[in-house]
């Protein structure tokens, strides 16, 4: 029989226990609550966080927030977010702050190599890689980002004209010279391109920017790795939701220097003044009552003082650029799609009265898509497709040219163009100035009287298919490529023939008659000129076997083997040659070892084949060997790593070369070039009454079967090192000895009879340098953070042997021994003080007297000639690049600034396209003013600092004036020579990102605004034009832009 007493106790000792339990259960139960952000302490909206081991969690607010209920004292959460390491935090009741850390992306691992990537720490290579956000500038043209950004690479711009401003840039110097090709290879995703496709590449499409400078790194591409190589790998889709970022930015930008001429009062005293220091008893340009109603400003019509520069071109621009792209994908299907569009415009002025547009304007657009298939487990697929189209319109002879004719005309003589005048009144055409029978150039009518227009597209097709083969064997794989390229070009020029004018029978009232000077010559309407038609395609194809594998965590190896084909046809040949299609095999491998972290071996070897040489001399063996220890990862160095992070050191040495030597017109060596009727060595038979005449044979190349490729040695030694893991440096010492140079033989007696000079590969050189690169960061806190970097570069080249005649009685003139670029020219003392002078000196050149230069007689012989000329400055391309920079950030806050520098470099400025007064001479180089008689302007500097009776300054500027060329004085000398150094401020930014809870309710991710700009200002002991221009400050000038972008990701 139960006892009921008994049941009752016990349910409420049952009772009391479950409540006592469950109280304390209750008890170590509570809500989490925290927030979750990124390394820099911005919210992360959209986080999950959830219990660690089960599918229960939360997701982040708007501002990062986040709260769990029921979660118990001890609980292991694990927080994470798309880009971000997983961070699992332990749970002690108290709100928690959760920072996540982004994901170490595979190319911060990794450094791409030729065909492939390689781990960081194995790399042994002289391989310098740069951030794509630090090529980020305000320019449409990538090359003009990379001057002192990159240790190694030298770099410079000659012109800012849109479309033709493209940077030169070499990788450790030029160590060549002759006809070979002395520009670095440059691939993008693994297909060789041009200067052009580089510098139209996006920057927001960028996934890695490497230049490869030693032998170890650019034997794979045997006989075209001697310059160096550029890598560019563009961004690929990652697993994910869809990632949307748009980029907006609009320019204002106007020339860096710009030159400065003499008013028209001042140009025409000193013209006077040349035309009596050189013969008094002329007669003078221009009247004392021009002059002086020129100063006055009166009757402008009849007394023209016009500033061709201003009348030309405007003093700014402004420009834009657009990017828009979109990532993301699945687990078997991976995307990245880009679409870009930027427009830029020149500074040169439109003339209303013309229904067409003779500024620059490009319009540029740019699509890209980059496509990864997981078709098994161990086949991915990547198709990639690219399209580029540019439409040009700009002045017919370009920017460059207009600027050549502003500084070939007179700012007195007569008005750009001319009001209707009543006997004019039905003209449907500009009233273009002109005088005396009108042949002077009028630069205004040769700007606006047509314009050209060119449709450039290139289209790029590329599929790649990845097969892993660990059935095999553990780490083989199989890769495959190919690719086709179409590059089209069309332009169309149109133009009219102007009327020109002559202003007569002016009173000082300023009533006129104009008098028209061609009226047979000149034509209203447009039409077409010219025309231009290009095409080419180019095929690549390249197949890999790769092994990559570590065995027993100690001994890492892999093994590559590459085997390319190359074709690429020109569509628009001008010669039969031309016609015929260019190809490349080659055949390349890669063998590494690494033992334990520490020690490093790699070989590497390149075979290639070219049809440009004979049979015996068309393939040719490229190897390269390399070693490297990381030192730090030795026991002996556990107690130095908590400041010494890391010190490797390793040494390459290896042999590649240079197939692009000659152009398209000699491309095949070891074939004789020869013209069976040439109609200029026609001859006759027959008599006076009856005779024919038949085309004669010429020989413009003699086959040569030994000629061949370059040959390039390298030897280079590198150091990294890194202290307390914040300060970086990487130096580099490198040696290279370059040989087989082809050259035009020298020594070839004219007795022999030949009709074309042979050539032959004879020429040697070498050249030497360091290139360094220093970078430094820092955080304090989650606020503020801070990075320093820079380079610095130092590479020399000299001739080792160079075919020329026989200078043993003149040594200072040979070649041998002397730097690659260096300029020859003759040394100025000074100039003559006075015609007693010019008697007891030398003889020279031409006609001269007082107040020209006067020139050292090196020789002694008494006369000054070729022989008295010896290396003078430095080489024309700078031995020196440098540059350095420093970002910070403060909170939502962030400024960088970087100064480019270079030195050791030299130019020139020639003294006849400087000339004033003078009209152009036979010799001019630039044709387009053959057609015309032209007054040279008169730069300031040469008005304010030249020789003149009154003030005998023999070491002025500038000689005697003449209205004429003085021959004496445009020699190449240390007169008009000039040190080519500068520092320049090259780019400056400001940035603000908002603050997350700003911009949650427009779906945001993040949101920039900054202002930059670039070329902001310069240091320079010269000051006629931008130093980085050199010899060519005639030309359309460097650009400084001002900046505003936006950014924003979704």
């Amino acid at each position: 029989m139960i006892n009921t007493k008994q049941v009752f106790l016990k349910g409420v000792v049952c009772f009391f226990l479950l409540t006592l339990w469950s109280t304390v259960v209750v008890s170590q139960t509570r809500t989490a609550k925290g927030i979750v952000v990124d390394d820099t302490g911005d919210p992360l909206p959209g986080a999950t966080v959830q219990v660690a081991g089960s599918t229960r969690g939360v997701i982040t607010d708007g501002d990062g927030n986040f709260e769990m209920s029921n979660v118990a004292t001890g609980t292991k959460l694990q927080a994470s977010f798309i880009g971000m390491e997983n961070e699992i935090i332990e749970f002690r009741g108290k709100e928690l702050i959760v920072v996540l850390k982004p994901k170490a992306n595979e190319l911060d691992e990794v450094t791409i190599v030729a065909f492939g990537k390689q781990k960081k720490e194995s790399v042994i290579s002289a391989v310098t890689t740069v951030k794509p956000s630090e090529l980020k500038v305000p320019s449409s043209n990538l090359t003009t980002a990379l001057a002192g950004r990159i240790a190694g690479l030298i770099s410079y711009q000659r012109t800012g004209e849109p479309g033709q401003d493209n940077a030169e840039f070499f990788v450790r110097g030029v160590t060549t010279f002759g006809t070979g090709r002395t520009n670095p290879l440059i691939l993008i995703d693994g297909v060789e391109m041009t200067n052009d496709d580089l510098a139209r590449l996006t920057v927001d499409d960028i996934a890695s920017f490497s230049i490869m400078k030693d032998a170890n790194a650019t034997a794979l591409y045997g006989a075209r790795g001697a310059n160096g190589v550029i890598l560019v790998s563009t961004k690929e889709g990652k697993e994910g939701k869809v990632r949307i970022q748009f980029r907006a930015e609009g320019s204002y930008s106007a020339p860096t220097e710009t030159l400065d001429f003499a008013d028209p009062v001042t140009y025409m005293r000193l013209h006077n003044e040349a035309i009596r220091t050189r013969d008094p008893m002329a007669s003078l340009m221009y009247s004392s009552e021009k002059i002086l109603n020129t100063e006055k400003g009166l009757y402008p019509m009849r007394y023209p003082a016009i500033d061709w520069q201003k009348m030309l071109f405007n003093d700014h621009t402004t420009n834009s650029r657009y990017n828009l792209n979109m990532s993301g994908g699945g687990g078997v299907a991976r995307y990245y799609i880009a679409a870009s569009y930027s427009r830029d415009n020149g500074i040169i002025k439109m003339d209303k009265r013309n229904n067409f547009n003779n500024n620059i304007s490009i319009n540029r657009y740019v699509l890209r898509s980059n496509v990864n298939i997981d078709l098994t487990k161990t086949t991915e697929a990547i198709v990639r497709l690219h399209g580029a189209f540019d439409d040009y319109s700009g002045p017919l002879d370009g920017g460059t040219d207009l600027y050549k004719k502003a500084m070939n005309s007179n700012p007195a003589l007569f008005h750009p163009y001319y009001p209707t005048d009543y006997a004019n009144r039905g003209a449907r055409h500009i009233l273009f100035g002109n005088y005396d029978m009108g042949g002077y150039l009028n630069p205004y009518s040769e700007m606006v009287k047509g314009f050209k227009t060119n449709d450039r597209t290139d289209m790029l097709a590329q599929f790649e298919l990845k097969q892993h083969l660990d059935f095999i064997t553990k780490g083989l794989s199989v890769r495959g490529l190919f690719n086709v390229n179409r590059y089209s070009f069309l332009e169309l020029r149109q133009s009219y023939n102007p009327f020109f004018y002559e202003l007569m029978n002016s009173d000082n009232l300023e009533d006129y008659t104009l008098y028209v000077l061609n009226p047979n010559g000149g034509r209203e309407t447009l039409d077409l000129i010219s025309t231009d038609k290009r095409l080419t395609s180019t095929m690549y194809f390249e197949s890999a076997l790769q092994y990559n594998r570590q065995f027993n965590k100690k001994h890492d190896v892999s093994g590559l083997l590459v085997y390319t084909i190359r074709e690429s046809l020109n569509g628009s040949p001008d010669d039969l040659q031309a016609s015929l299609p260019n190809r490349n095999l080659g055949l390349a491998g890669r063998l590494t070892y690494g033992y334990d972290s520490r020690y490093f071996v790699e070989a590497n070897f390149g075979y290639n084949g070219s049809e440009r040489f004979a049979k015996e001399e068309r393939f040719g063996f490229f190897p390269s060997i390399g070693g490297g220890w990381i030192v730090t990862n030795e026991s002996f160095m556990e107690p130095l790593t908590s400041t010494i992070s890391k010190l490797k050191l390793k040494a390459t040495y290896g042999l590649v070369g240079n197939d692009d030597i000659g152009d398209s017109k000699t491309r095949f060596f070891y074939l004789a070039k020869v013209n069976v009727s040439d109609s200029d060595r026609s001859y006759t038979f027959g008599n006076n009454w009856g005779n024919s005449t038949g085309s004669g044979v010429s020989i413009s190349r003699y086959a040569d079967p030994n000629i061949t490729w370059e040959i390039s040695k390298k030897t280079n030694l590198g150091l990294e090192l890194t202290l307390k893991n914040s300060l970086e440096l990487q130096v580099d010492w490198f040696r290279e000895g370059r040989s087989k140079i082809m050259q035009t033989r020298a020594d070839i007696p004219t007795t022999m009879g030949l009709q074309a000079h042979p050539s032959a590969n004879i020429g040697k050189a070498h050249g030497s340098g360091v290139d360094v690169s220093l970078d430094y960061n820092k955080s304090f806190g989650k606020d503020l953070w801070i990075i320093f970097r820079g380079n610095f570069t130092y590479a020399s080249s000299k001739y080792d042997i160079y075919e020329e005649p026989d200078y043993s009685d003149v040594p200072w003139r040979s070649h041998t021994g002397q730097k690659i670029s260096q300029q020859w020219g003759y040394v100025a003392e000074r100039l003559f003080l006075d015609d007693e002078e010019v008697k007891n000196s030398p003889i020279q050149f031409g006609k001269y007297g007082a107040g020209d230069i006067k020139y050292k007689d090196i020789d002694g012989d008494g006369v000054i000639n070729e022989n008295d000329q010896v290396p003078i400055g430095f080489p024309t391309t700078p031995e020196i690049n440098y540059g350095f920079g420093i970002s910070a950030g403060y909170k939502h806050f962030d400024f960088s600034c970087f100064f480019q520098g270079s030195a050791r470099s030299a130019f020139w400025i020639n003294p006849e396209q400087t000339a004033p007064f003078v009209n152009r001479s036979d010799e001019e180089v630039d044709r387009s003013l053959w057609d015309f008689t032209t007054n040279r302007a008169l730069l300031q500097y040469w008005a304010d600092d030249h020789w003149s009776e009154s003030d005998r300054n023999i070491y002025a500027i500038w000689p005697r004036l003449s209205p004429t060329i003085v021959e004496n004085n445009q020699k190449r000398s240390t007169w008009f020579m000039r040190d080519g150094a500068f520092l320049r401020l090259k780019t400056a930014e400001i940035g603000y990102s908002l603050p997350t809870r700003w911009i949650k309710h427009a779906k945001m991710q993040s949101a920039r605004v900054y202002v930059n700009g670039s070329n902001l200002m310069i240091f320079s002991v010269f000051k006629m034009w931008d130093p980085e221009m050199a010899g060519n400050g005639l030309a359309y000038p460097l650009q400084r832009v001002f900046n505003l972008g936006l950014n924003v990701e979704f």
